[in-house]
């Protein structure tokens, strides 16, 4: 799969016991395809709110390398 056709999402959501998490960070296609892969491990959860997340990294078009995971991990 192409780098450019993945946008990642960054999710705020309360879990269906109270617990609010933040950064929640899920690549998706869409915002629609993110949030239900985010359904998928909070079953229940309610989101508050959803971030698009816009990385030099991922616009370029290429494939990401190991270089390219460490440069988005330590960015973090």
């Amino acid at each position: 799969m192409l780098a450019s056709s993945i946008t990642k999402y960054h999710f705020r959501i309360r879990t269906r016991t109270g617990a609010i998490v933040e950064n929640v960070a899920i690549f998706g296609k869409s915002e629609d395809e993110a949030g239900c892969k985010l359904r998928q491990m909070y079953k229940d959860c309610e989101i508050l709110d959803c971030q698009l997340v816009q990385s030099s990294v991922l616009g370029r078009g290429n494939h990401l390398n190991y270089e390219d995971v460490v440069d988005l991990i330590i960015s973090a």
